[in-house]
């Protein structure tokens, strides 16, 4: 035992299997640390002659100081005959996946979904997610409960998208802007890996334990792996050149002229900043690309 602060948790030693590190001041208040490196604050109690363990939430998202006051405060109400675990289950049990759709999209709102080498995600990468979530997942499964969803539900939305039946256009609210949204193999392939992200996060609420998405063969992305000719290049290049004469799309003619010549993606060159660019060694330095590494690219 241990009286629980930032230092303590933070300096938990991992093991092989998960094992709880119980506060010394507030008996029952303990951190789970489990084998995958993650900490959780939990409440232990008895209620209706049964030893029950309540998952406060993950630590980060509460501090040690919140989580005590937290677990204070259902303490208090089993102690007036309350038991939080089985309100907390029927919850759960009653969930939907709209429901939780809502309360991913607001915990990613805040940076407290994590993406690749356990970083918050990019804002570009929330917008797309954003949008498969609510033109995809929710029309498609929103008013299924979480704890009854198969691999046939998920199998069968995944071919609904690349049948299109999700697919629509809409106007925005810029002028003459439209909202198109397509299906095709590619998006139902990233819509059902991004629903198996949501039902991991799922079953780290405790709604469920297995994630009914692993496991399901998705369709191959069609990735266009052409290049340009010579003669295509040198006639891209004719095409730019004039461009450039003309003077009113210098900047547009130049972002090409880069992608074509680097194979960087698009978001990257708009965002690229002088900084980035090394005149001296003939290449550019990138901060920004898919996996949070310094990318760096000989002109």
């Amino acid at each position: 035992m241990a009286k629980l602060t930032k230092r303590i948790v933070d300096g938990a030693e991992i093991r092989a299997s998960d094992y709880i590190i119980w506060d010394e001041e507030l008996p029952g208040f303990g951190l789970r640390v489990f084998a995958s490196g993650k900490r959780s604050y939990v409440v232990q109690y008895r209620a209706a002659g049964r030893s029950r363990r309540y998952t406060i939430g993950l630590h980060g998202v509460w501090t040690p100081e919140t989580a005590k006051r937290e677990a204070k405060s259902l303490l208090g109400d089993v102690a007036r005959g309350g038991n939080p675990a089985e309100d907390r289950q029927l919850d759960r049990e009653a969930m939907t996946v709209k429901e939780l759709c809502d309360r991913y999209l607001d915990d990613l709102d805040r940076g407290l979904i994590l993406g690749k080498r356990g970083r918050p995600k990019k804002a570009t990468t929330i917008i797309t997610d954003v949008g498969r979530i609510k033109r995809h997942i929710i029309p498609l499964l929103g008013a299924r409960k979480v704890r009854d969803l198969t691999k046939a539900d998920i199998t069968q939305a995944m071919k609904d998208v690349m049948a299109g039946k999700t697919r629509m256009s809409e106007k925005t609210g810029k002028l003459r802007g439209r909202s198109i949204v397509r299906g095709g193999a590619g998006t139902a392939a990233r819509t059902v890996s991004l629903l198996g992200g949501i039902l991991s996060y799922a079953i780290e609420l405790g709604v469920i334990d297995q994630n009914p998405a692993h496991g399901i063969r998705k369709p191959k992305d069609n990735i266009n792996t052409r290049r340009l000719s010579e003669d295509e290049y040198r006639t891209l290049g004719e095409i730019l050149r004039k461009i450039e004469e003309d003077g009113q799309y210098v900047v547009a003619a130049g972002m090409i002229r880069v992608l074509a010549l680097t194979g960087c993606r698009r978001g990257e060159v708009i965002n690229m900043g002088w900084s980035e660019v090394d005149a001296d060694g003939s290449c550019l330095r990138l901060e920004r690309f898919a996996f949070n590494l310094r990318h760096i690219l000989t002109l």
